[in-house]
């Protein structure tokens, strides 16, 4: 009987491990034409606003640094004058050629002229004077145990400082009374719910947030929400792109309505990338490419171990060994 046991859950596991579904699909074009480069050395930490080389070298989005980090510094954020904002998860953000020592781990952080916005590893946040030395703003949240590694920086619009939090809140700080003026809950109920994106579309002043489970859109006029499991989030003009877990990819307006939705079956999407058509990174190797519509869609081999650290800016994919232009 105890044989029968084994041999029983043995097949189980072969038999589950045969079913596991991959993408494959039926029409693939040679590859795209890009540029390709090589990097210096691969990518030790990324996160929406650039990465970090294992030899200290950058990526933003203005390219790759002529520069390198400190030992043992990771890239966080460029300021409005173009400081670069590092830290080395310890006790220290480098802000530009200067250290400041702070009692916590910074996971994020934003600097527009001498005022500094910091999220930490204890889910406390704190605007702080650089100039002055002094701090203006300092909140404490529930701590949150588990996070997704995609943690968004804090965003200056207008007078006003949005600070994402680690347990699915926005912090909203008025930078004229250094007082915080709203918050707003975008995912209170997932174990991964801190916020993975947030950007505003300036010209519908509109705020567009997310979680790995959630996407708001908050504008003067209301306050929406809508549930996905969300692989990546990319914004272009008034249009925001979802790539999910199931397979599919999603244009939505701002109101979150769904413009458009196809699946791609088995799929599992790495990134998004638009340039005049939406690019998804699929981790068979795949490239696919969709037009505004979603009425004509093409996939193309892509030479893409997904074992490697993978990141997109804009047009770019930067990945553990290449940097890729996208035309």
């Amino acid at each position: 009987m105890k044989h029968f046991l084994i041999l029983l859950t043995t097949l189980f596991i072969l038999t589950g491990c045969g079913s596991k579904k991959y993408f494959e699909p039926e029409d693939v074009k040679s590859s795209l034409s890009i540029e390709e480069s090589t990097l210096s050395s691969s990518i030790k930490s990324m996160n929406r606003e650039g990465a970090t080389l294992e030899d200290g070298t950058i990526i933003t989005r203005d390219g790759i640094s002529k520069f390198k980090l400190p030992e043992n510094f990771n890239f966080l954020n460029v300021s409005n004058t173009g400081k670069v904002l590092a830290t080395n998860y310890k006790d220290t953000l480098l802000i530009g050629n200067e250290e400041l020592k702070l009692e916590n781990i910074v996971v994020a952080a934003s600097l527009k002229d001498n005022k500094l916005a910091l999220v930490y590893s204890n889910n406390s946040i704190e605007l702080f004077d650089i100039n002055t030395k002094k701090t203006l703003f300092k909140e404490y949240l529930t701590i949150s145990l588990a996070n997704d590694t995609r943690i968004a920086n804090p965003h200056f619009m207008g007078n006003l400082i949005l600070f994402p939090t680690l347990n699915g809140k926005i912090i909203i700080v008025s930078s004229k009374t250094n007082e915080s003026v709203k918050n707003i809950s975008v995912d209170l109920d997932s174990e991964f719910n801190n916020i993975i994106f947030l950007t505003v579309i300036q010209n519908k002043q509109t705020l567009i947030a997310a979680s790995a489970n959630k996407i708001v859109t908050i504008s003067t006029k209301n306050i929406l929400s809508k549930d996905y499991e969300i692989r990546d989030i990319i914004t272009n003009g008034e249009n925001i792109y979802l790539a999910t877990i199931d397979g599919r990819l999603v244009k939505l307006n701002l109101a979150l309505e769904e413009l458009e939705s196809k699946k791609f079956k088995y799929s599992k999407i790495h990134a998004l990338a638009y340039t005049d058509s939406l690019y998804a990174i699929e981790s068979q190797s795949f490239l696919i490419r969709l037009n505004e519509d979603f009425t004509n869609d093409k996939v193309y081999n892509f030479d893409f171990d997904n074992e490697e650290r993978l990141i997109v800016i804009e047009n770019k994919i930067y990945t553990d060994s290449r940097e890729i232009t996208l035309p």
